[in-house]
């Protein structure tokens, strides 16, 4: 992983510790995009997924114009992440245990990506959220 990845995985690291809850779970990042599962725990006044978002990308762009600027890192022209992102709310453990298993298995399934030739500097994002605690569990109770 390039210094640009471990950037946004510090960053996705943080958001638990800026948003007590929210959980971070499984993550991969991609040289075009990411994945990563995150599960509200509780319900709190202004903290939902588009504020965690919002919150991520703001930080993650921020470092990422300091790289660039201080380290040499790829330009990007006017937006670093695409304005929109893929939600979908994770309902039961068969759909965590799915999609959690997609993630893991992003990185095998690059070389017949799509968009893996793209010159587009946007990245992309597709968030799966388990619902707090009084809805559906799907996180293991050990996490």
């Amino acid at each position: 992983m390039n210094d640009a990845g471990m950037m946004i995985q510090k960053w996705y690291e943080e958001v638990s510790h800026k948003f007590a809850n929210v959980t971070c779970d499984e993550m991969v990042v991609m040289p075009n995009h990411f994945h990563c599962i995150w599960q509200i725990t509780t319900q709190e006044e202004g903290v939902n997924i588009p504020a965690v978002v919002q919150w991520f990308k703001t930080m993650t762009t921020n470092e990422y114009i300091r790289g660039v600027k201080g380290q040499g890192w790829q330009p990007f022209d006017k937006r670093l992440w695409q304005r929109d992102y893929y939600e979908h709310i994770i309902r039961n453990q068969q759909a965590y245990e799915h999609i959690r298993n997609y993630i893991r298995t992003n990185p095998e399934r690059w070389e017949s990506d799509q968009l893996r030739g793209t010159e587009s500097h946007l990245v992309g994002a597709d968030l799966r959220v388990c619902p707090s605690k009084d809805g559906p569990a799907c996180l293991p109770h050990d996490r």
